[in-house]
């Protein structure tokens, strides 16, 4: 694939996040800072990078050697099925599942991924909810955890 292509992918959903994000409104602002910085944030570091890989001088070619297709695969599902469980099982869990897949693609045992995992989703929520105070979704561990 050529980069110019995936350049050309990044442009398009970097502005479909920019269009997705321009309607997130909390329904009482407290802070200057609304939601939707952040995706629009995110959506233009995309575009940009997107645009850089559309536009840069050199050999434009993407090689990826069939080898890298299945651990690729894997990892993109594991992160599909994270944001579609993302809600319903909470985001240590989440985290916690999407972890092992994505630790096995890249050549870990399933033991170490699964404790990665569980510790990436322990520290990161303790850091967001705890100590940056932004809410997330605690799932099936709101027994635990506590909120929503």
């Amino acid at each position: 694939m050529s980069d110019r292509i995936l350049g050309a992918v990044c442009i398009v959903v970097g502005a479909g996040m920019a269009w997705a994000a321009r309607g997130y409104v909390a329904p009482i602002s407290y802070e200057p800072v609304g939601p939707s910085s952040f995706p629009l944030l995110m959506a233009g570091l995309m575009a940009a990078v997107g645009a850089w890989l559309v536009v840069r001088p050199g050999p434009h070619v993407f090689d990826m050697p069939r080898s890298h297709l299945l651990p690729f695969g894997l990892s993109v599902g594991a992160v599909f099925i994270y944001a579609a469980l993302f809600q319903f099982l909470g985001f240590t869990l989440a985290t916690a599942l999407m972890a092992l897949p994505v630790g096995m693609a890249f050549g870990g045992g399933w033991k170490k991924s699964l404790m990665g995992g569980v510790g990436l989703g322990l520290a990161l929520y303790l850091l967001f909810d705890k100590l940056l105070d932004v809410v997330l979704p605690t799932g099936l561990l709101s027994f635990i955890f506590g909120g929503r």
